[in-house]
């Protein structure tokens, strides 16, 4: 199984300079790589709108750790996995039906990234907003591990 992840905004913005131990290893996880064992490589899930939510968050950010440059290395060796907007709108228009939209809580931004996690393969997010979490762990007919620590996530 590959071991993919969506990380949210709010968690990804930390990655700059990063003083948690905890975020630390997340991040020298994503960079790790390991040509000769591929299924021990991480995958970062993402769609264009969460790509420029990283790029605005991290303008000014010219460290190896923040989130730009994660991007690029995962890019380079093939481990940025690309929810298509194509893929967002069937997903929306398969699944978000009036009885499901009504019971989300999450805000409108936030409920275009719901179908990025749910489609993803192992569906394991890190976020901090209660309502997207609420949302993704109680979507209909998926199921899904989101936390808001790394730590409390076996996403290795």
């Amino acid at each position: 199984m590959m071991k993919d992840l969506f990380i949210d905004t709010n968690i990804a913005s930390r990655f700059t300079n990063p003083l948690d131990p905890e975020y630390k290893n997340l991040i020298n996880w994503l960079l790790a790589f390991d040509e000769h064992n591929p299924d021990n490589n991480a995958y970062l899930v993402v769609s264009k709108k969460l790509l420029g939510e990283y790029y605005a968050s991290a303008r000014n950010a010219n460290t190896s750790t923040s989130i730009p440059v994660i991007i690029d290395t995962l890019i380079r060796q093939g481990r940025r996995i690309l929810i298509t907007n194509d893929q967002i709108k069937a997903f929306q228009k398969e699944h978000y039906t009036k009885k499901n939209e009504k019971k989300l809580r999450s805000n409108n931004e936030d409920r275009e990234h719901i179908p990025v996690v749910l489609l993803s393969e192992r569906k394991y997010a890190l976020a901090i907003d209660d309502d997207f979490i609420y949302d993704l762990t109680h979507f209909p007919g998926f199921t899904v591990r989101a936390e808001k620590r790394p730590e409390a996530l076996p996403y290795q």
